[in-house]
């Protein structure tokens, strides 16, 4: 039996509110003049606290990526502390105890009104005030959440507080949390009568090219005690922004609590949302009372369906879909965890351009700005609540909270999320500990029941890791939590190559045997590691019941440090397999302070792996990789996430007539490979791979490789020695950019030769920046992840060559001219214009 999951999708449009929700106040961003300090400060929630001496910030705000005091070399340099409580996992960053607050006035427009706060995420632990009175506390990190502030406000004119005090305490997390208000923070006001929070729905249980049947629930909320008669109207707005589509309903009567008015509208010829052409209409849901307008809310949505079946895949829009998926953690490399809206549009980009149709949001739902983001740039989303229930993972984790404040943390991701056109499956949780027992099995139960009361539209699933030695149960105890989803999640199933994930032959045909005893079944691989792109790419390719894979990682991040990078161990030495092989990765290495297991690395340059896949996912024909010359009597081990360390590059000072290993990765039977213009070797391309390896005596100049399927050239590429460093070249993703500091523009930092080819092997080239005019240096970065270096001051090492400056405007128009110094180069600098 096939499962259809239609729907036409909402985004709750966070970045475009002041213009869509102005009509009654709603989503105006709360994120400027917040005063900040990095303390326990006993007694801050209190109106007359003293928090002159505390320092201004703006949100988005992390404070676990700034500079710590008492910097020490060797011990603590930037945001990194050698003795942290997190160590490793955590990117050798700290957490602990901070406080926020902000004063506001509200005005006569706003008299009389309900008026509410709303958050998109702190970490975490986060209590709120309002002059004084405790409005509640949140300890989840990943889930937004309001409250009413309207009984606690100070009449008109007079100055209100509102205090939140954040605890990222103990050890709470596997990877890099950040710490504070890291996400959008939103004040609504509204009349007595409006649209609830979250209270739209649409869906659409009919789409075709011919027509489009969209359904769209509002749930309207009454404050007061009185009823009034209302009329409620939805337009639907094309995306050449005409009417498309219209209903009105009248009721007599809207005493306190909740009405729901729900109608389906028809669409004829819809435009539908597809990744290659994201489309987004608008739904307008217009509140009257005696003739006035008393709410206006107005949200982008977009009109597709999704369909998961063994024998067709994954359809969206009734075209099969392979999911090209990579898993991501929600850091911003040298801005933190602070998911500034043009960082998170950024991220999405990047990852698009490097061939991904669907991203994991790994673990936890990520912010609403990211969502946005995939809305409008057509990349799909597994939306996943948890990384872990009852049982802990670390001491102070969401264990502690978890019977508490599960029902909340789902509810708020899936009322949040469940409109966006970009979410196609829900997850309930990633390795859950006590996913193969009777008490795993009542909580995955309850979780999927929550999130199918809330969404209907969209599948759920689990990341499921059964690893013999790693596991200590059976397959079968598994078997009673994948019957709570729709699709079986698992990761590292598929995995021949590697030498950590030791299998039986059981274990590696369990697609096969799941498929023949449960032939009605979807599966996706939610994790796999890069060196086996190519078999979980080709097995989703010819089984339409597998849907494709999520790599991990697509990007680096802060945290899980070194477990990505290679080691060098004695040529002498045995290494194990299985587990314990894997230990030798584990091992925290200050300063190493990131994953280094993504396609892209910290601040979104290409890695070794990002080229392999291109050849994997058919998106480049042919790709040469050079491997770093290793020591004299030591050998090369990959770490389990990691890949050989290769760069794309024919450039060796010092290598004259040395062996170099080329690795050719290519789409065809064998590779032909040139060294300035002759012929040197010829290899075949064993089966079942995409590599051709070779050995070659390391001359300058040029190194082409050619691949042939028989006779037919299928691909060419070349890399051509690169002259001496002579100057900066430094590259702004865009120009001109909105003033205000939701918007940023990322300096891409290069080191060039005298005819602009980039010298990858400029590793210790220290840069030096000024800026002048209407924006700041938000942060500086490289993709080196040993760099145990600020962030935040102007200067730092590029890698590799390159380097990165992220600019933050303020909110006045101008211009912004940064300039970029080091010795020895020619400088350079470039100019954004913000409007």
């Amino acid at each position: 039996m096939k499962k259809i999951f239609t729907s036409a999708l909402l985004a709750w449009c966070a970045v475009f509110a002041n213009a869509q929700n102005n009509a009654a106040g709603r989503n105006k961003l709360f994120n400027d003049n917040w005063l900040f300090t990095k303390d326990s400060a006993s007694g801050a929630e209190a109106s007359m606290y003293d928090d002159t001496k505390w320092r201004a910030v703006t949100l988005p705000h992390d404070w676990s990526i700034e500079d710590l005091p008492n910097q020490s070399v060797g011990t603590v340099e930037g945001p990194f502390d050698k003795n942290s409580l997190g160590k490793g996992a955590t990117g050798f960053t700290d957490g602990g105890t901070g406080w926020y607050r902000k004063k506001f006035t509200t005005d006569k427009a706003s008299d009389g009104k309900q008026v509410s706060i709303e958050f998109d995420g702190v970490y975490m632990n986060a209590d709120i005030w309002l002059n004084g009175h405790h409005l509640g506390n949140h300890p989840y990190g990943y889930t937004a959440f309001s409250y009413d502030l309207t009984q606690y406000l100070n009449p008109v004119g007079q100055v209100n507080i509102l205090a939140v005090r954040v605890r990222n305490e103990g050890k709470n997390s596997r990877w890099y949390s950040g710490s504070g208000i890291y996400r959008n923070v939103w004040l609504n006001v509204t009349n007595k009568i409006h649209v609830a929070h979250w209270g739209t729905y649409i869906t659409t249980p009919e789409v075709s090219a011919n027509n489009a049947a969209v359904i769209i629930t509002t749930s309207l909320t009454n404050e007061s005690t009185a009823g009034k008669k209302i009329s409620v109207t939805t337009t639907i707005i094309s995306p050449a922004g005409t009417v498309v589509g219209k209903r009105a309903a009248a009721y007599e009567t809207l005493s306190s609590g909740i009405l729901t008015d729900s109608g389906k509208i028809n669409i004829v010829k819809p435009v539908l949302w597809f990744i290659e052409k994201p489309v987004l209409y608008k739904a307008v849901v217009k509140v009257e009372a005696d003739g006035k307008l008393i709410d206006q809310s107005e949200q982008l949505f977009g009109i597709r369906s999704i369909e998961f079946s063994s024998t067709k895949g994954f359809l969206l829009n009734g075209k099969r879909v392979i999911l090209k998926g990579g898993c991501i953690h929600h850091d911003n490399g040298p801005l933190g965890s602070a998911a500034i809206d043009r960082a998170e549009e950024r991220k999405v980009e990047l990852l698009k351009k490097a061939g991904y149709n669907a991203i994991r949001c790994s673990h936890n739902p990520p912010s609403t700005a990211f969502l946005n983001a995939c809305d409008k740039l057509g990349m799909l989303v597994l939306d996943e609540a948890f990384d872990m229930w009852r049982l802990a993972k670390n001491p102070q984790d969401y264990h502690q909270y978890f019977d508490t404040s599960w029902q909340k943390d789902i509810d708020a991701m899936v009322l949040r999320d469940r409109n966006h056109p970009s979410v196609i499956m829900w997850s309930i949780g990633n390795e859950i500990f006590e996913a193969p027992d009777s008490a795993g099995y009542s909580i995955g139960a309850q979780l999927a029941g929550e999130v199918r009361r809330l969404d209907l539209t969209r599948p759920v699933t689990t990341a499921i890791a059964f690893l013999p030695g790693y596991t200590k149960k059976p397959w079968q105890d598994f078997q009673p939590q994948l019957a709570n989803v729709d699709i079986d999640g698992y990761n590292y199933f598929l995995e021949g190559r590697s030498h950590f994930f030791v299998r039986d032959s059981a274990t590696a045909h369990r697609f096969d045997e799941e498929h023949s005893l449960h032939p009605q079944k979807t599966f996706i691989v939610t994790e796999y590691t890069p060196e086996s792109a190519l078999e979980n790419y080709e097995r989703s390719f010819k089984s339409t019941y597998l849907l494709g894979a999520f790599k991990w990682t697509a990007m680096d991040y802060i945290g899980e440090a070194n477990i990505g990078s290679p080691r060098l161990f004695p040529q002498s030495r045995i290494l194990p397999d299985g587990l314990a092989r894997m230990a030798q990765f584990y091992l925290a290495q200050w300063p190493v302070y990131n994953s280094y297991c993504g396609d892209l690395d910290l601040v979104g340059d290409k890695k070794n792996a990002s080229y392999y896949q291109d050849v994997v996912w058919n998106k480049s024909p042919i790709e040469i990789l050079v491997h770093k010359p290793l020591p004299d009597g030591m050998r090369e081990a990959s770490a389990p996430w990691g890949f050989p360390d290769e760069i794309k590059s024919w450039s060796w000072p010092g290598q004259g007539g040395k062996k170099m290993q080329v690795q050719v990765y290519a789409r065809g039977t064998r590779v032909a490979l040139e060294l300035n213009g002759k012929r040197i070797a010829e290899e075949n391309i064993p089966p079942g791979t995409i590599t051709a390896t070779f050995e070659v005596e390391y001359q300058p100049g040029t190194l082409t490789a050619e691949s042939y399927d028989g006779e037919k050239l299928t691909g060419s590429a070349s890399l051509t020695t690169t002259g001496k460093a002579a100057a900066i070249r430094l590259v702004a993703d865009r120009n001109n950019i909105k003033a205000g500091a939701t918007d940023l523009s990322f300096v891409k930092v290069e080191i060039v030769d005298a005819n602009g080819n980039v010298v990858p092997y400029a590793d210790d080239v220290e840069v030096s920046y000024s800026i002048a005019g209407a924006g700041i240096i938000a942060g500086v970065g490289n993709g080196r992840m040993d760099d145990a270096s600020s962030f935040q001051q102007n200067h730092k090492k590029v890698f590799h060559g390159k380097g990165l400056v992220v600019i933050r405007p303020n909110d006045k128009k101008g211009t912004i001219t940064l300039k970029a110094m080091s010795n020895g180069l020619m400088p350079s600098q470039v100019t954004i214009t913000t409007h």
